[in-house]
């Protein structure tokens, strides 16, 4: 089974957090509301530095996935 890139994540715990998990390497949860990011695959120093500018991309693209979702949603009400 082939994952989407990106996952939008809800949890009634955390009512204004607006989740979404990327799910290629390197995974990671990111709120939305407050550039939280939670990574979820062990990244070295060495490796964080040489994924910094592709990990601020896939930010960016996080936030570009959670506006198209919501759109086609607000579209199908």
């Amino acid at each position: 089974m082939n994952l989407p890139k990106f996952l939008l994540g809800d949890n009634t715990d955390c009512d204004d957090a607006i989740f979404v998990i990327h799910t290629q390497y390197p995974r990671f949860i990111i709120n939305l509301v407050d550039d939280d990011v939670e990574w979820m695959d062990d990244v070295s120093e060495e490796d964080e530095r040489e994924l910094a500018e592709e990990s601020e991309k896939l930010f960016v693209q996080a936030g570009e996935f959670y506006e198209r979702e919501i759109e086609r949603i607000e579209k199908d009400l």
